[in-house]
Parts: structure tokens; sequence; C-alpha cells
């Protein structure tokens, strides 16, 4: 058989199948200079990640836009709340008490003569750090026994199953009034632990069902072939590749703990006086809804603000890292 022609200026490609793939040779040069390929590559054509590909369809959502800047001015304002309200949120006057909007004050005061919207912007601190703080305890408890559980199987698999069926079977509200009523504390570790308590076995039950859907992919098993130790496995292969879902639920989990907070500090077995709350500022304002409604509809709004900026942020999440809804 003649050799094929290179006299034409087309460069010559073997094909899987035994034949011949002709391209220009200026296409060819442009395909090796291009810096993107198609829709879900990266550079040079290389397909891109899961996380690369979840974070190219997060920058072009225009409602994780919104909700990270939402969060993103509640995180700034958390750690320097001085950058926009100059007051001190305890400083009160009784001869102020239940007065509307003022000059220098334009959320007006509360029963005790306190600034509202410094109350308001202070409280964002307490409610922040509870969600977060709460979410990182869950996500990390719940994430660990469940990937042992889903890794392993057998007794503690069952085990573990068990004793989440016995902790969704308790009132998280209710649990909350019976546990938190005997706490004395005035800081937000009881609440915090709380939390932790009750929500691990949601995200335990998330990471075990993930770990077992990992742990049968062809990779794991190729790498478990080749001697790969249970500790790589779990840390090399399994755990990348498993944490999305765990992600996803512990981010729209985050605005829940907030609310729950502010729940429980509404009931007076959460947070109490002197510190600063969105739900002990509502709890204090309920009386008065009918006088004053600016008490009540300030604390209230920044807080459904707040829960809603991360809820929205969830399912932004959850859509980029969900292949199943591309």
């Amino acid at each position: 058989m003649p050799e094929p022609s290179h006299d034409d200026g087309r460069a010559i490609a073997p094909t899987g199948a035994g034949g011949a793939m002709d391209l220009a040779t200026s296409e060819a040069e442009t395909l090796e200079q291009v810096p993107g390929g198609p829709l879900g590559t990266g550079p040079a054509g290389k397909p891109r990640s899961l996380w690369s590909d979840a974070w190219h369809d997060l920058r072009r959502n225009p409602v994780f836009i919104v909700a990270a800047l939402v969060i993103l001015f509640l995180v700034i304002i958390s750690i320097w709340p001085s950058l926009i309200a100059s007051g001190n949120p305890l400083d009160c006057d009784l001869a102020k008490a239940q007065q509307g909007s003022q000059p220098g004050h334009p959320f007006g005061f509360d029963g005790q003569g306190c600034d509202v919207y410094t109350r308001t912007v202070y409280g964002a601190r307490t409610s922040v750090t509870v969600g977060v703080c709460a979410t990182l305890g869950v996500a990390l408890l719940g994430s660990v026994l469940g990937g042992f559980a889903g890794f392993f199987g057998g007794a503690s698999d069952s085990l573990l199953s068990r004793l989440t069926d016995v902790f969704f079977a308790i009132p998280v509200v209710l649990g909350g009034l019976v546990l938190l009523s005997v706490v004395t504390s005035n800081t937000i570790w009881p609440v915090i632990g709380f939390m932790v308590l009750l929500g691990w076995p949601q995200i335990s039950r998330i990471a075990r069902g993930s770990v077992i859907t990992a742990k049968q992919n062809d990779y794991v098993q190729a790498a478990r072939a080749l001697g790969a130790s249970s500790s790589r496995l779990l840390l090399r292969h399994i755990t990348p590749n498993a944490v999305a879902p765990v992600i996803v639920v512990a981010t729209i989990a985050l605005g829940t703990y907030i609310s729950l907070e502010a729940t429980l500090s509404y009931l007076g077995v959460g947070l109490r006086p002197p510190t600063v709350s969105w739900g002990i500022d509502i709890s204090a304002a309920s009386p008065y809804i009918r006088n004053a409604p600016h008490m009540l509809l300030w604390p209230a709004g920044a807080l459904a603000v707040t829960v809603l900026a991360f809820i929205m942020l969830g399912d932004a999440v959850r859509d980029a890292l969900d292949p199943k809804l591309r």
C-alpha cells in the first residue's frame, strides 16, 4: 500500500479503527494553541473537574452572586460591627423607650431605650457565629461517623443507623427546651453544642450514602486491587468524590441553625441578656408590636434576609454540584 502523501500540507493522524484522519496543518496548530476548549473542558481542551466545573457555573449564577454578596456583608459586619454602627448596643436611655426613628437613630429605640439599629448590627455577630460554628461541628462529626460506617459497614453501620433513628425521633425545639433549660451559662457554646448533638444524624446519613456510592466506583476498586490501604482509599479516592452532598446540605442547614438559635432565644432557653441576639430582641419586642412595630420589624427582617441568603447559596451550590441537574 502506498504511503499517504504529506506534500499537500495536511497532517495525518491514525485512528483507532485503523484508518486515517487528516487535519489541515493550520487547524492542528489552532487546536494546540487555543486556551480553552468546548463546554465542560478547561485549558487545551482538558476536561474540568467537578469543582472547577461547579465554580464555572456558580460565577454565572445571579442567585449565587447576590447571596454571596449578602453573606460577605454579614460576615464583615460580624467581625467589625463598628464599621457601620458607632454606638454601644448596651447603652440605653429609658426616656427614649419605644420612640421611632430620629436623626442618628434610623431604626428607633426599643422598650429599654436601646438603639435598635446598633443592636441589629451587633446581633449579626451572634447569629453568624452560632450558625457557622454549629454547621462546622455538625458537618465534621456527621461526616466522620457516616463516612466510617459507610466504608466499613457491618456492625458499625447497623449501630449508626439505629442511633440516628433515635435522634431523629427527638423534636428539635422540644429537645432544646428540655436540655437548655437547665443550662445557666450566658455564652453561645451550650446552644452550639445542642445543635451539634441533634444535627449530626442528618449529615451522617448523607455522608454514609455518598461514601457507599463512591466506594463502588471503578477507580476505587482499581486502587484497592493495587493494594491501597483503607486510609488511603478514604482520604485520597473516596472523600474528595463524596464530600459534595455534605457541603450542599451543610450550606442549606446553616440558615436553619441561625433561625433555630433565634427560636430558642425567643422562647427564653437559648441565649440570654446581656448577649445581643436577634431572637432576644424579637422576644422583647413582641408585647409592643402594636404600639412600636419598628422594635420587631428590623431584627426580624435582618433574620429573614440572613436565613434566605444562606438558603439561596445552598440551592445554587446544589445545582452546580449535582450533575443530574445540568
